[in-house]
């Protein structure tokens, strides 16, 4: 399994992500899933589409949206043959819960799972393309808002992660330049209250996990 999960945008050490990809070929294809910001109005959300493709772009990377949203309610087989087309996964920052609902509507949190379970692709993004990747997303509800589901789709909220991390993911510590950091402070300290295994991250880091290998970088 290989992950790049930085705090807050590409991070500090782009290089390991890249290092993720080695044996990729030249100009690996980069899926870009955007849909922590669907409750955004829609400019809004495709310039973040279009400054997160620029950043991987300028790594030498061919990136791509693939939006979940056109494969809600249908087979998740569907989704999985097109995100199998690529060597990553770049799932990038906004709302963790508008981001896990969307997941799960697809059928692309099955087809992630099993596409790590096999080593196909590199999972990469930051902020809440991590957070969904804990146990589940208690405790964020301090920082995300998690009506935004309801408002947006009339659905209820999913509050179990996708279980690939065996720990929650806290990013955004301790970074002073980030309107986020004093709600995830709480979220951090809710965490260390209950005894929650979590890590935590300050913005330019970022969690590199290589089969056994984890490290903050």
């Amino acid at each position: 399994m290989r992950l790049y999960l930085s705090s807050f945008r590409m991070g500090d050490r782009p290089e390991q992500f890249l290092g993720l990809l080695d044996g990729a070929g030249a100009r690996p294809e980069v899926a870009v899933i955007a849909n922590a910001t669907d409750g955004r109005p829609e400019d809004e959300r495709m310039a973040g589409v279009e400054r997160e493709s620029g950043e991987l772009a300028a790594l030498g990377l061919q990136p791509s949206e693939v939006d979940l949203r056109d494969f809600f309610d249908r087979p998740a087989d569907e989704v999985e043959a097109v995100l199998r087309r690529f060597s990553a996964l770049w799932v990038r920052g906004g709302n963790a819960f508008m981001l896990r609902h969307a997941l799960a509507r697809s059928g692309a949190d099955a087809a992630v799972t099993a596409l790590l379970e096999r080593d196909a692709v590199v999972y990469a993004g930051y902020s809440a393309g991590g957070c969904v990747l804990a146990p589940s997303l208690r405790g964020l509800e301090h920082c995300d808002d998690p009506g935004v589901v309801a408002k947006e789709y009339a659905a209820p909220v999913v509050w179990d992660g996708l279980g690939v991390l065996d720990f929650a993911f806290v990013p955004h510590v301790d970074s002073p330049g980030h309107p986020e950091t004093e709600a995830v402070a709480v979220v951090a300290a809710g965490y260390r209250a209950a005894g929650v295994p979590h890590r935590t991250l300050r913005d330019g880091q970022a969690l590199v996990i290589d089969g056994t290998d984890v490290r903050v970088r």
